[in-house]
């Protein structure tokens, strides 16, 4: 039996009950995949992230539930407040190695900034069962591979949108994102599904905004986008549209640090 360093970190927020909640665990390796997916299903935040130290640099890989994800924002954040705030006091850079690549997290004076490869959401013809499921009917359907992404004629839409999830676990891709121009002072807003990752609606994701990112710079002809996630916790991001990469940027709060016995 081991004792594996815990931290429940509340990212993209600056307030706790905010945000999304990730656990960071500390490894010395990583265990075998079914003991880590038994762990995050234990854990039962949307995102479990698995930390390596390896020369300098850390490895990195995040779980749902109920499945090993490619990409998650949110855990990610919270990573690097664990080793920046609590493992390296002082750091002020940490380069994640991933199955998404290398992943460069640098501080800034109120919080941190993450650099992300883009997403290429292209119009798609939407799903029969689509329009049913939302509720509404999406002005505009794309898919970025991973998602679906369903643009729906204003804020409040998305705001008060009660979805079918059955029916959005049936379709074709990961999960379903939908997302309209701002109010008040954020450019746009948006929500995420993914309950066949066994997140009915995830508080707020940095994968998403990969793609949300190009998607609004391009109609908004802005370079930065100031982001809301209109979930019940609520979460705000800073969006930076590069050449091939996005830079998502959010603060994090540390709710809880302990140790798990393995």
């Amino acid at each position: 039996m081991q004792s594996v360093p815990i931290y429940q970190v509340d990212a993209f927020t600056s307030r706790v009950f905010g945000g999304n909640p990730a656990a960071v665990m500390l490894m010395e390796r990583f265990q075998d995949d079914l003991v880590m997916q038994k762990i995050a299903a234990e854990n039962d935040l949307a995102e479990t992230a698995f930390l390596v130290s390896e020369g300098g640099h850390y490895r990195l890989r995040w779980f749902t539930p109920t499945t090993e994800v490619p990409l998650c924002g949110h855990a990610t954040l919270a990573s690097a407040a664990v080793v920046m705030e609590r493992l390296e006091p002082g750091r002020t850079e940490v380069v994640f190695e991933s199955t998404s690549g290398p992943l460069t997290v640098r501080r800034t004076q109120s919080g941190y900034v993450m650099n992300f490869p883009r997403r290429y959401p292209v119009p798609t013809t939407s799903p029969s069962n689509l329009a049913e499921a939302l509720g509404t009917v999406p002005v505009e359907v794309l898919s970025d591979t991973f998602n679906y992404i369903a643009l729906l004629k204003d804020a409040q839409t998305v705001r008060a949108l009660s979805p079918d999830i059955l029916a959005i676990a049936q379709m074709d891709h990961a999960g379903v994102v939908v997302t309209a121009p701002g109010d008040s002072s954020y450019d746009f807003v948006s929500r995420y599904f993914a309950p066949a990752k066994g997140i009915p609606e995830d508080p707020v994701t940095g994968g998403a905004h990969c793609a949300l990112t190009p998607y609004w710079a391009a109609r908004l002809n802005k370079k930065t986008l100031f982001a809301f996630q209109a979930s019940k916790r609520g979460g705000e991001l800073v969006c930076h549209m590069l050449e091939d990469r996005v830079e998502l940027e959010g603060t994090c709060v540390f709710y809880l640090e302990g140790e798990v016995r393995i």
